[in-house]
């Protein structure tokens, strides 16, 4: 009962923040980048909550459950991508003011090309959308009773509201709220599953100690590693959403420093998540690894606390769907109809963008009715946008020292995508990672068979 109370009341202030962020939206930069306002605070409070969503906790929980410590990797190669986006990036990505990745694409190289990024990154992320839904309709079903189907329906309902009444200046709002939820709600869980094995040693003393292998072990090598490194950890140098957040923020300084904490605060998050899934193997060896963090929950929390972690789980989820859906709305808005109808006035645009919301928010929920598995969801989806976008989007931003072009980078999206899309719906071994190298090698070598066309070009043209 304390369970449905605290879902209603949560959905309930959730409609009501996008109520209110509705009448502080004056423009498109209200929208779509929170008026350009966003101090560090709420920068990296919303990147956070972005990150750590319900299907990152449910996957990391299930990977701790079932083969230990190296469950870590899944988010803890978002803290590395994150400190090379620091380090090299976030200040360029900021100073160019724009709305999307694939503005950003158009920059770097010309409109066809973002226009085929907009594209490939609607599709992939609307896969992103559908695994925050299953990871809600599965915990839901299992926390508060009822259909999983039914919860997934009311969940996308309910974020799709809200996305759509308050855009950029709703979701950045609350997800920083959310943040400092699911930060508590974690930490809250795991000191009292350590109470109820004894502390650190109960825990080792409960496991194998293959278990506590790191950063490779028996059920995860190193292929493995790397994959996660390249195929999820190249997500956060390169992410529509990270890059979403740092067009929020107030200047490039506040910018870079935001993903330096973040960062820095999801390392603990990682761990404490993934200690939650080995302690669930601990005490309750017999369930499946989808059920270590509902039955934690359940089974372990006071009915007080349990509430909390609940509401935590639900930030988990909304923050993460809330941030993906509007960049995915407002890539398809700007990027892609506004391309073939450029008269489109500030209020029609946010016009489309809402109607926006709503196309994929619906279509993120039948694929998620479709599909069965979060981690595969995510990977298909990550695999997909990783091979085709990420590699030419790292090198425009040293286009003339590495002399890419535009129809290498299009070489590069179309072959490294369609490649992943191959490797994903055939299950071809190897092929996933192998795509991200044919991404980058049709990118030079597309740009380098550009150059030697132009030179004829212009030597024909001189006369030579």
């Amino acid at each position: 009962m304390l369970g449905l109370i605290v879902v209603i009341v949560y959905f309930l202030a959730m409609i009501a923040v996008g109520l209110v962020s509705r009448r502080k939206v004056r423009g498109a930069n209200d929208f779509f980048v929170a008026g350009r306002k966003g101090s560090s605070l709420f920068i990296t409070g919303s990147l956070l909550a972005t990150i750590v969503g319900g299907s990152a906790i449910m996957v990391t929980t299930s990977l701790g459950f079932t083969q230990g410590l190296t469950g870590v990797w899944f988010l803890l190669v978002g803290s590395i991508g994150l400190a090379v986006l620091g380090f090299f990036f976030a200040k360029k990505v900021r100073q160019f003011g724009l709305y999307t990745l694939p503005e950003l694409v158009g920059k770097q190289y010309d409109q066809r090309i973002a226009l085929v990024a907009s594209i490939l990154i609607v599709v992939a992320w609307i896969g992103v959308i559908a695994a925050q839904i299953i990871a809600a309709g599965q915990i839901m079903s299992i926390l508060v009773a009822g259909n999983s189907t039914l919860w997934m329906v009311l969940f996308a309902g309910v974020f799709i509201a809200y996305t759509i009444l308050g855009g950029q200046y709703a979701v950045i709002r609350t997800d920083t709220l959310q943040a400092v939820i699911i930060f508590a709600g974690i930490f809250a869980a795991l000191a009292v599953v350590f109470s109820r094995l004894g502390g650190w040693g109960g825990l080792t003393a409960s496991l194998d100690p293959e278990q506590f292998a790191f950063p490779v072990s028996s059920q995860f090598g190193g292929y493995d590693l790397v994959k996660f490194l390249l195929l999820v950890g190249l997500t956060y140098v390169v992410g529509p959403d990270m890059y979403s957040r740092l067009f929020c923020a107030k200047d490039a300084k506040t910018a870079r420093v935001s993903v330096f904490w973040v960062a820095l605060l999801l390392i603990p998050l990682a761990l404490g998540i993934t200690f939650i899934g080995m302690g669930a193997s601990a005490l309750f060896p017999a369930i499946s690894p989808e059920q270590a963090f509902p039955t934690v929950i359940n089974e372990v929390l006071p009915p007080v606390l349990g509430g909390l972690v609940l509401a935590a789980l639900l930030c988990a989820f909304m923050s993460s769907a809330d941030t993906i859906l509007l960049t995915a709305s407002t890539i398809l808005t700007v990027d892609i109809v506004k391309r073939f109808k450029p008269s489109l006035s500030q209020k029609q645009t946010i016009s489309l963008s809402r109607w926006g919301i709503v196309v994929l928010g619906v279509c993120a929920l039948l694929l998620a009715l479709y599909l069965k598995g979060i981690l595969d969801a995510i990977l298909f989806a990550y695999t997909i946008y990783t091979a085709g976008i990420v590699l030419p989007v790292i090198a425009g931003f040293y286009k003339k020292r590495l002399k890419v072009t535009a129809w290498g980078a299009l070489a590069a999206i179309i072959g490294g995508g369609t490649a992943a899309l191959i490797s994903k719906v055939f299950d071809i071994k190897y092929l996933d990672l192998g795509a991200l190298f044919i991404s980058g090698l049709l990118l030079f070598v597309g740009s380098f068979i550009d150059h030697k066309i132009r030179s004829r070009r212009l030597d024909r043209g001189r006369g030579i």
